[in-house]
């Protein structure tokens, strides 16, 4: 397997991108750009996977479908893509049983160019593996993860980390501990906590 280097590092800005989508509210076909998304000052969450008509990834879709709308509420634009055809897409959404509650866009990444983007791109199958990133409205990117073929995502963990990065904006000053959630302890780094991290979280 090759892949190609990866060109958007987290904490750098995402150049744009644009492509072709089936759009399943719409029951069309249309565009999406990160421009756009940007000019509407949502986030967005690109979920590549490897193919339409296989057998991890309608559990993944179907799994990232019951959480698209509390990502949604969070001020996100969920982009699932792979490197099919819009017309693939289309049909595989309207007969894989798993999909019938999709209702986020699925992006055609036909040239491998946005896969590249990301360094997910696999230049011996001309598929992507099973990357998800998170972009900030300003557009740099604050979240990477990226699993071979054989191993599916879990979608609830995609919402805490937008949780998280929800509210890191409104608190730019505090980090979110390991398995932070709303309503949790958050930490403020400086002198007074070093070494005492226990103590910073117990009080």
């Amino acid at each position: 397997m090759q892949t190609s280097p990866a060109f958007v590092s987290v904490g750098s800005t995402v150049p744009d991108f644009e492509m072709e989508t089936y759009e399943p509210t719409l029951g069309d076909f249309a565009k999406v750009s990160l421009a756009d998304i940007r000019s509407a000052g949502q986030w967005a969450i690109l979920v590549f996977y490897p193919a339409d008509f296989t057998f991890v990834c309608p559990t993944e879709l179907a799994d990232l479908a019951e959480e698209h709308a509390q990502l949604e509420k969070l001020g996100a634009r969920v982009i699932a893509v792979s490197t099919d055809t819009k017309f693939a897409h289309m049909m595989w959404r309207n007969t894989e049983g798993l999909l019938k509650n999709v209702r986020y866009t699925l992006a055609a990444d036909t040239t491998g160019a946005v896969s590249r983007l990301f360094g997910v791109y696999d230049a011996v199958t001309g598929l992507a593996l099973r990357g998800t990133f998170i972009i900030n409205p300003e557009g740099k990117l604050v979240t990477s993860e990226v699993n071979f073929y054989n191993v599916g995502r879990n979608a609830a963990e995609l919402v805490r980390k937008m949780e998280a990065n929800v509210h890191l904006v409104a608190n730019p000053a505090e980090a979110c501990p390991a398995k932070w959630t709303p309503g949790a302890k958050t930490l403020k780094p400086g002198k007074d906590i070093v070494g005492n991290v226990a103590g910073a979280l117990a009080a």
